[in-house]
């Protein structure tokens, strides 16, 4: 009986993955495709990648998603961070309130967030563009932060930060050696949840850059006669660096298993 169990789970699970993964093998497969169909395989390339660095078109969208994103995760998560640890030291209604608040972004749908700023720089006059779309970026994703670093700060050991005050350490010091390194894993989890969020992000970038500013969403939605090939081939990479991400993490736990 357990048997089956095990047998009806591992199709289930094995389906799921099927499922999801259709799609992104489908990407990966016509990024490679000599003509522009997404529908018929008519031949291997990779011009697509090749055209994907050297079209001007897709270049700037590219350079300005990296901009932006990389601009949010730094800010995010240093607001995120230092958010959590002033939250940590409060009492408990105002914890509680704060945090309250901190989930409104997060659970308001996109569009309302995007009307929102968009009605806040027309009430001020400020002409939007690249600049805007980051502060966009960072209001939304600084909460995603700071809700992944804030449950590890909580979890923290007070008496290792008060023995560094005894040994001659300065508050500033005793931040950077001892509560950053052990908020090391929480603090990359948000980042990469802030990454992502920018990086994905359409209907808010939309909104708070105009028509003269692009980002990949913005450019890819932009496409009224299709997504071109390169678009795939810019997936793939993507794709790809995750996965080496994942393996590498994965190797890593495997290890640190096997030494303990």
């Amino acid at each position: 009986m357990k048997t089956k169990g095990k047998i009806f789970a591992d199709l289930y699970v094995a389906l799921i993955l099927i499922v999801v993964m259709i799609p992104l093998v489908s990407m990966v497969i016509f990024s490679f495709n000599e003509s522009r169909s997404l529908i018929v395989f008519s031949g291997f390339t990779f011009n697509w990648y090749v055209d994907l660095f050297t079209a001007r078109d897709l270049r700037e969208p590219i350079m300005n998603t990296l901009l932006v994103a990389g601009i949010t995760t730094f800010v995010a998560v240093i607001l995120g961070t230092l958010g959590a640890i002033a939250l940590s030291k409060q009492n408990r209604l105002f914890r509680e309130i704060a945090l309250s608040a901190n989930n409104i972004p997060i659970l308001s749908p996109d569009i309302l967030t995007a009307v929102a700023f968009f009605v806040f720089l027309l009430a001020f006059s400020i002409e939007r563009g690249l600049f805007t779309m980051i502060l966009a970026h960072i209001s939304f994703s600084t909460p995603y932060a700071l809700l992944a670093i804030y449950p590890k700060v909580r979890s923290l050991d007070t008496n290792l930060v008060d023995a560094a005050y005894d040994l001659g350490a300065t508050p500033g010091k005793a931040l950077w050696k001892v509560v950053f390194p052990q908020l090391r894993g929480s603090i990359i989890a948000g980042a990469a949840i802030a990454f992502t969020m920018s990086f994905d992000d359409y209907i808010i970038s939309k909104f708070a850059s105009g028509e003269l500013v692009n980002n990949i969403s913005t450019y890819m939605y932009s496409q009224s006669h299709g997504i071109r090939p390169n678009i795939n081939a810019l997936s793939t990479i993507i794709i790809f660096i995750i996965g080496i991400k994942v393996v590498l993490d994965y190797v890593k736990l495997k290890n640190r298993k096997q030494e303990e």
